[in-house]
């Protein structure tokens, strides 16, 4: 028997109000957790959710003793009401850059462990645009190389700056600068007392090694054999199993120099090991939100090689 619906109203700010309850709630996974973000009680919440469920006819999420979930049409409507936050915030932008202002949010999404790097002057190009731009809401995420290109052409981001694997035809890619990456052991590995003419590529290979869940498709250098005993999905976690003295790894070399200064780590037969990754900063080429235009104009300026 197929369920009937009353017709969908017409959105309006009450509705849009609504919905931004319903993303922090499910930002926050539950109703209590929402509490501080969105300043109101946990019944006042309880109450916005049933109102934005009448008004779409259907269930959104399920909560009690169980815990907080979606619905599938609960999932359907969050990533409805995301594109449509967007578009809006969009249009924001274009009216602000029509009549001469920077208004509305910017996206920008990046890879882990790059805070760092120093000489890449990341940090100046966002405090660039915060001077540039004041009234722009700036948003970073953290996230793996493939899942930035994907949210970029999905219109999660306006920008993004990452390695990458593969380009695509819809996505402007600018490079930048170039990362060494380098393989390391923590100062409780057996190779780390070792002299470095008794370390080769045999013994490497026969060495657990945690490697990164994002580069599966990954050709080490100069064909050396990986023993893959363990993954994560971030630098951090590398870095742990590293220290832990259990796993090579590689990581940046401007991420791991303190540890590598402190005496818990050490690189491993970096001339022929080590190699560098190129990054770029991408954007939409139909990209039409000004606000993002000028972050990624601030951010490629300073990223920019001295002359």
């Amino acid at each position: 028997m197929t369920a009937r619906h009353h017709s969908l109203p017409n959105i309006a700010d009450f509705d849009l109000r609504l919905l931004r309850v319903f993303h922090a709630v499910v930002h926050n996974k539950g109703f209590a957790a929402a509490q501080d973000e969105l300043g109101v009680s946990q019944s006042t919440i309880s109450i916005q959710i049933g109102q934005l469920e009448d008004r779409l006819g259907m269930r959104l999420c399920e909560r009690g003793r169980k815990g907080f979930h979606l619905t599938d049409e609960g999932q359907i409507v969050f990533e409805a009401s995301q594109s449509l936050f967007r578009a809006v915030e969009n249009f924001r932008g274009t009216i602000g850059s029509t009549r001469g202002q920077l208004i509305g949010e910017v996206h920008f999404g990046i890879v882990d462990a790059i805070a760092s790097n120093q000489s890449i002057n990341l940090h100046r190009g966002i405090g660039e645009f915060a001077r540039l731009a004041p009234e722009v809401k700036l948003h970073i995420d953290v996230s793996s190389p493939q899942e930035l290109l994907q949210g970029l052409m999905e219109e999660h981001y306006h920008v993004i700056l990452s390695p990458m694997s593969r380009l695509h035809s819809s996505v402007h890619f600018i490079p930048t600068f170039r990362e060494q990456q380098v393989l390391f052991c923590g100062a409780d590995h057996p190779f780390f007392s070792m002299k470095g003419e008794e370390i080769d590529a045999s013994l490497i290979a026969q060495s657990a090694y945690a490697g990164r869940t994002y580069m599966r498709d990954w050709q080490p250098p100069q064909d050396l054999e990986l023993n893959h005993r363990a993954t994560a999905s971030h630098m951090e976690s590398i870095a742990l199993m590293i220290l832990s003295g259990s796993y090579l790894g590689y990581l940046p070399s401007h991420f791991a120099e303190n540890w590598v200064q402190s005496g818990l780590m050490r690189p491993l037969l970096q001339e022929r090991l080590a190699y560098d990754e190129q990054f770029y900063l991408a954007h939409r080429k139909s990209e039409r939100n000004r606000a993002a235009q000028a972050f990624a104009q601030c951010l490629q300026q300073q990223m920019e090689p001295e002359a």
